[in-house]
């Protein structure tokens, strides 16, 4: 099994910084993407930013310049800086993992979500 777990979501004022946190763990062999996800109320879920195993970055056009995302392939981690947050930032934000495990039949990758931690900006 795998688990996946964010912490470090709370309430910041516009302009403000925070860090978001999400480690893997479990009968892990490999993790391909790894990714940040938000859904506001009433919207669908988006991708933020996302992060290959080599590196490679994306980011979504609002968060451009503001946010960086890094991880660390030892310890199975990933983390979002946030800056210049602003209101329409306010979000559930969920961490997802492409993760490859070993099954009967073979290698299996799964893509597996945390539970999700809060990220409020208002003043």
């Amino acid at each position: 099994q795998v688990q996946v777990v964010e912490s470090g979501g709370g309430l910041v004022q516009p302009g403000g910084s925070l860090r978001l946190s999400c480690a893997a763990s479990g009968s892990i062999l490999n993790i391909n993407a790894m990714g940040w996800y938000r859904q506001a109320p009433g919207k669908q879920r988006e991708l933020v930013a996302s992060v290959t195993k080599n590196n490679i970055t994306n980011y979504a056009d609002s968060v451009k310049g503001r946010f960086i995302i890094s991880r660390d392939n030892a310890k199975n981690t990933v983390s979002l800086q946030m800056n210049s947050l602003k209101p329409e930032d306010t979000a559930v934000y969920y961490c997802n993992a492409q993760v490859v495990t070993m099954r009967l039949m073979g290698r299996y990758e799964g893509s597996y979500w945390g539970q999700g931690t809060r990220v409020t900006v208002s003043s």
